[in-house]
């Protein structure tokens, strides 16, 4: 492999009042009928003009509402072209957009609406039940004044069913609310995303139009994105991945989005040949799932030039799958990591296949990067394992109403404490072992659960797995692991403890095997270690 090249391989600059509704106003004047958004269920082309007029309607309903810049509207939404034009429009006519997790339960959906005083909440007819359950929670949190509540179609159009709600132009103004289109600066809010943990309550990432800004172009800059790039995507608008790499990169690029309801293993390549992506933006779950579901009796799929390459993030990428994919479809894929608060935009491999690597999410992309030693914070040398810390212009503002968890995550001196564990190497690329909070630690002796995966993940009959450390009265901690097998595979827990013991050997080969149906997953698809435990706990067996 050629020598890589340096971190700051692409740069992306970002001035200060720059806006995500400067770039959209440039696009509508260049290129109004350029499509912006495709519906691969419907076949509907929704062009850059047709935007324009969703933001026209929804600051003008917002407005009638009372709702005015700077408000908070949520969406409880599964993907489609309602869907984009609300995550869109409700940051360009300068509201904030907070995107509701659809796998959330009543109660949590009631502490985000009531903790981010939001005023007004988009759902879809098939959500309709537990958001309104969640509204009526909402008092046990002291919130103010309860959101309202909108049904909408996600394959309708946003302005045509939002004039059939009362978004009339001539519609008169409510008092002390500006009559004119409200339009954001960069230093205001866009976005308010709430992290899903492991333990507590979610905590609300505020990103301002600059941090947004910066990361969508950064990722633009690092994939030469232009008006001729298009991306497939099925990764859902409540995730950072699906808004930023597959939403915002696109837009300011003026490009095109495919974005199917949902993934489908038996769809996706009947959607790639119908829209001709020029890239693909994948997670490792999908890239499993692609594989297992390909016909074992051909070697190859067949050529689509048409695409660039494949982006996959959001979870580690295990370097065999990463290898078997590129094999068996013909698209190299680069590897990339990114967080909620950096807008999605950490760490990526290069553009260049011959500078990439394997089982590194690559080299820091728009930030600045550094490992420090857990307990002093003490910068660390190339090969050290530590904490990885990350600071630049897309790292968030801060926890939206939360003081204390802010200064836990960001340094007086603006770099953001990551959580998770990593070292460089010699050439500048980054390497990701594990969370702080997930470390096993047996016999004194750290172990990073990834490791462990990996060597599973190895054994044909593994589609997926997840170690994670248990109670041991010798060791302090050992180690379980959690096993989905491929459709029509077996394999029993001596099979993979031999397995095991030949890639690991014996100190770091699970004590506990539990072969389970799937495992607890965020929206990206990355696993839930701890929750994992609590499932496990539950479970019979």
């Amino acid at each position: 492999m050629t020598s890589a090249p340096p971190n700051s391989i692409v740069t992306a600059s970002t001035p200060t009042g720059a806006s995500l509704a400067d770039v959209f106003a440039a696009h509508v004047a260049q290129q109004p009928d350029a499509p912006l958004l495709l519906a691969p269920e419907t076949g509907h082309r929704h062009v850059y003009a047709a935007l324009e007029r969703d933001v026209a309607a929804l600051d003008t309903f917002l407005t009638a509402r009372g709702v005015g810049a700077g408000g908070h509207v949520a969406f409880l939404l599964p993907n489609g072209l309602a869907t984009t034009s609300i995550f869109l429009a409700t940051m360009l006519c300068a509201r904030v957009s907070v995107p509701l997790n659809l796998l959330s339960q009543a109660a949590q959906l009631a502490y985000v609406l009531a903790h981010s005083a939001t005023r007004l909440v988009f759902v879809s007819r098939e959500h309709e039940a537990v958001l309104h359950d969640a509204v009526a929670r909402c008092a046990q949190h002291g919130a103010g004044p309860l959101p309202t509540v909108l049904t909408v179609d996600v394959d309708q159009p946003l302005a045509a069913q939002l004039t059939a709600n009362g978004a009339a132009p001539d519609q008169p103004t409510p008092p002390g609310v500006p009559a004119a289109r409200c339009t954001p600066r960069g230093s205001e809010a866009a976005l308010l995303m709430y992290t899903s943990g492991t333990t507590g309550q979610p905590k609300g990432a505020l990103l301002t139009h600059r941090n947004l800004l910066h990361a969508a172009r950064t990722v633009a800059a690092w994939h030469s994105l232009t008006p001729s790039d298009r991306v497939l995507s099925s990764l859902p608008l409540y995730h950072i991945n699906g808004q930023c790499i597959a939403t915002l990169a696109p837009f300011v690029s003026g490009g095109s989005i495919v974005a199917p309801h949902r993934f489908s293993a038996s769809a996706w390549w009947g959607w790639v040949d119908t829209w001709q992506p020029t890239w693909i933006n994948v997670v490792p779950t999908i890239i499993a799932y692609l594989l297992n579901a390909a016909t074992d009796g051909e070697a190859s799929e067949p050529a689509r030039p048409f695409i660039r390459f494949a982006r996959s993030a959001s979870a580690p990428l295990p370097p065999d799958q990463h290898r078997a994919f590129e094999r068996r479809f013909g698209i190299g894929v680069i590897e990339a990591m990114g967080m909620t608060e950096c807008a999605s935009v950490v760490f990526c491999n290069p553009q260049d296949a011959g500078h990439r690597k394997y089982g590194t999410p690559g080299l820091p992309c728009g930030v600045d990067a550094r490992v420090v030693a857990v307990d002093s914070g003490d910068v660390l040398p190339n090969g050290a394992t530590g904490e990885l810390q990350l600071r630049g212009d897309n790292v968030m503002a801060g926890y939206w109403n939360a003081p204390e968890k802010t200064a836990e995550a960001l340094t007086s001196d603006g770099w953001l404490r990551t959580g998770d564990l990593g070292h460089r190497d010699g050439d500048g690329f980054y390497f990701v072992t594990g969370r702080i909070k997930e470390l096993i630690i047996k016999g004194g002796e750290n172990i990073a659960p990834r490791e462990i995966d990996e060597a599973l993940l190895a054994h044909p009959a593994v589609l997926e797995a997840a170690a994670v450390g248990i109670p041991d009265k010798n060791y302090g901690q050992d180690i379980l692991a959690a096993v989905v097998l491929k459709p029509g595979a077996s394999a029993d827990e001596a099979a993979l403890r031999e397995h095991c013991i030949a890639q690991l050997g014996r100190y770091k080969t699970p004590a506990v095997f539990r072969f389970v149906d799937e495992l607890p997953k965020g929206p990206s698809g990355k696993v839930q270690r701890l929750k994992l435990l609590d499932i496990l706990d539950k479970s019979p067996g």
